[in-house]
């Protein structure tokens, strides 16, 4: 068993949700977070009017689940990730699960 963690924008909840099911995992968790971003090389004078955001509104998803529907999943993710071009890709982990109570 494997603990699969992803980070999203908001705005991807419902692609997100495509994907767990594509890879057939019917039971996940999901949490609003807030993502924060520091932008290098910020000169308080030329940014103090500016609408740059330095968080955004995100989703964790987390499942416990097999290392075949992972592999599914990631390179769904691969894949969603190549054809947007935003500066928000998704982002997943897997964590080996050592033990664990039913």
């Amino acid at each position: 068993m494997k603990l699969l963690l992803i980070t999203s924008v908001s705005e991807y909840e419902k692609e997100v949700c495509k994907l767990f099911k594509k890879a057939e995992i019917i039971v996940y968790s999901t949490s609003d977070i807030q993502g924060h971003k520091f932008f290098a090389g910020n000169n308080l004078q030329d940014n103090w009017f500016s609408t740059q955001r330095d968080s955004f509104d995100s989703k964790l998803y987390f499942s416990f689940t097999s290392e075949d529907k992972i592999e599914t999943i990631f390179k769904s993710i691969e894949a969603f990730n190549t054809e947007k071009t935003s500066s928000n890709p998704l982002k997943a982990i897997v964590l080996d699960i050592e033990k664990f109570i039913n």
